[in-house]
């Protein structure tokens, strides 16, 4: 990768710098079942990176034929964000840290892209990569009206980065939605296919190239 022609790379969260789809999935499972909607470990994979409220909205469109509001979808969404606290903290990726050291050494800046809206993890982000990152380089769910697969969490991630064009940044994304959102950027994409999910569905997002592992990615920086 020719790191001068770039200046920033926007980390997504759950499933790229965390072990944490396989709680996410559980929690979604419950949440929706809850509430009468059906939604399976897949579901969870494929919609991930998308805002919650999103999700919930297009889920009980779909299946109980009404349009319910952003805040009728918090709703459920806190109640997936509860069962999702419940369980055992996900651990890093093997490979994050040495990439982001990487990446520093390199002279590019780092920023973190989520859909997510749970606070907890926003702190916990600060925790694990403070010496890396300030709260000005996490980009969330509350920073954009619309979320992946739109491009607009990623542009603004180059935004808060400094103004920095799309040509200029680099994208590390495990879901298909998130993909898109960085190739819609018109950033570098580089897909980590962390899940369950077969490569093709990364794949036909068009992404850069795709990985494995963020180990594989690491070691190749």
């Amino acid at each position: 990768m020719q790191n001068s022609l770039y200046k920033v790379v926007l980390f997504d969260m759950d499933g790229v710098l965390y072990n944490s789809m396989p709680n996410h999935a559980i929690a979604w499972q419950k949440a929706m079942n809850e509430f009468g909607i059906h939604f399976t470990v897949a579901d969870a994979y494929a919609t991930e990176g998308a805002r919650g409220v999103d999700t919930i909205r297009s889920y009980v469109k779909a299946q109980q034929g009404k349009t319910i509001s952003e805040i009728e979808a918090q709703k459920i969404y806190d109640v997936k964000t509860h069962y999702f606290h419940e369980m055992k903290e996900a651990p890093i990726f093997d490979g994050v840290i040495d990439l982001m050291e990487k990446i520093c050494k390199s002279g590019l800046k780092i920023g973190i892209v989520t859909g997510s809206a749970q606070l907890p993890l926003i702190e916990r982000l600060k925790k694990d990569f403070g010496r890396f990152i300030t709260n000005n380089n996490i980009t969330t769910a509350y920073d954009v009206k619309r979320g992946k697969p739109n491009p607009d969490p990623y542009l603004m991630g180059l935004q808060k980065a400094g103004e920095i064009l799309p040509h200029e940044g680099i994208v590390i994304e495990n879901a298909p939605l998130g993909i898109r959102a960085g190739v819609a950027a018109g950033c570098y994409t580089v897909a980590i296919n962390s899940g369950p999910l077969p490569d093709k569905l990364l794949l036909k997002e068009k992404p850069n190239v795709l990985y494995k592992t963020i180990r594989e990615f690491a070691n190749k920086w």
